[in-house]
């Protein structure tokens, strides 16, 4: 915090500086108008003016060339227009040079305060603060999860408004088996950024497993409220998963976690749900070559993925594969999505129904499809420079139990 705050006051210098800088010349800036002043000659112009032209009128009068009403006027004339330059030439006298300088410290003090008032509004001090204890504790070699958790409960009373704190905190007590603290960090996070399907899908979780994996109607509750705004959000589907495995409902178990894994961005977990789905074949009776035609829901597209040779060796093997059908046109959503590891390749997956991640966008809706497989070594879903592609147009939807087609992962996206 120290150098924080050096960087602010090193920042604020130039400023000050500014407001100080016109003092400094402010006694040559009098001088120079003062000296200005004593040496301008336009009133004696005006008035060498003024008197050529009163010489004509009085020569016009003595030739006859105008009668004595009119050079009165005239002469009226010539008056008014010097009083009036005259008038407008005339000076406030200068004020000393000093004159103000209380004002500029006033000035910068309040520059000072509004600046810090600003930033402990705006800025992010409490989030540095945050980062600062998590390192301190990260580079103790005496460090504990209690420690941390124990310095991440300091900072949560002391700023119970940022939800980076209980950010840091809910995973932490989920991992130590603090059901209760996890959940009401959840909760405070609910309080201060709204509803979010994701939030919501944790606290449902978390919930459930309170419960003894128990669907309770409140956690049924906030199931219904997450599936209505987020169909395909993985959190929930993987633990409708677990509650259809419990139930023995092993189908619907595998479909929620295979449509649970496509929108999942950890791989650790998305493995957990895989070696799911195998268990759940296995009571199913499914041999691991049938997998994949057994599990399939309405019509769809068989398709193999494998890896171009020259592209061999430049990701590592545990990179995420996605296997994503889309409709011709890229209107909708995507219709299916296949997760795998690079290190899995070549594979077959059977893109259906089963893999949607949306009631709207189902790939039995189109009767063609574009197929696109990605390989990511970040995980996201967005693609990245440096990650591999493979595409095929036009793929006709049908039965999937012929021979599959195939898409070679061949060119690096740039």
């Amino acid at each position: 915090m120290t150098l924080l705050w050096i960087a602010l006051a090193v920042l604020l210098l130039p400023a000050l500086w500014l407001l100080v800088a016109p003092l400094r010349r402010a006694a040559a800036v009098s001088a120079a108008q003062r000296d200005y002043e004593a040496n301008d000659r336009t009133t004696d112009q005006n008035l060498a003016i003024y008197r050529r032209r009163l010489a004509s009128l009085e020569a016009a009068r003595e030739r006859g060339d105008i009668d004595q009403s009119r050079f009165e006027e005239d002469r009226l004339e010539l008056e008014r227009s010097l009083l009036e330059d005259t008038e407008r030439l005339e000076r406030a006298p200068l004020k000393p040079a000093a004159s103000g300088k209380l004002a500029v410290p006033v000035v910068m003090v309040a520059v000072v305060l509004a600046s810090l008032a600003w930033y402990l509004q705006e800025g992010a001090e409490g989030d540095l603060t945050l980062y600062t204890v998590q390192q301190q504790v990260m580079n103790d070699p005496e460090a504990s999860l209690p420690m941390l958790i124990e310095r991440l409960e300091g900072q949560a009373a002391r700023q119970p408004d940022n939800p980076n704190v209980w950010r840091a905190l809910f995973p932490l007590y989920r991992d130590s088996g603090r059901i209760a603290e996890a959940t009401r960090a959840l909760e405070r996070l609910v309080e201060l950024e709204g509803r979010q399907p994701w939030l919501l899908a944790e606290l449902a979780q978390i919930r459930y497993f309170a419960a003894g994996r128990e669907m309770t109607d409140e956690v049924q509750a906030l199931v219904d409220e997450v599936l209505e705004s987020e169909p395909a959000q993985p959190t929930v589907l993987g633990m409708l998963g677990i509650d259809a495995f419990d139930s023995g409902d092993f189908e619907t178990a595998i479909d929620r976690w295979r449509r649970a894994i496509a929108g999942m961005d950890d791989p650790d977990t998305a493995d957990a749900l895989r070696q799911g789905i195998r268990v759940a074949q296995q009571r199913l009776g499914i041999a691991p070559e049938e997998a994949e035609q057994a599990v399939a829901e309405g019509p769809g597209i068989a398709v193999r993925v494998r890896l171009a040779d020259d592209l061999a060796g430049r990701l590592d093997d545990g990179a995420t594969v996605f296997v994503v059908a889309r409709d011709l046109e890229g209107e909708l959503p995507p219709l299916a999505v296949a997760r795998a590891r690079l290190d899995e390749l070549p594979l077959t997956v059977v893109l259906d129904d089963s893999r949607s991640m949306s009631p709207q966008a189902r790939i039995s809706q189109v009767d063609q499809a574009r197929l696109m497989v990605r390989v990511s070594e970040s995980g996201q879903a967005t693609p990245q420079p440096g990650d591999l592609l493979g595409t095929l147009e036009g793929v006709t939807v049908g039965e999937t139990d012929g021979e599959p087609v195939e898409v070679v992962i061949d060119r690096v996206v740039e």
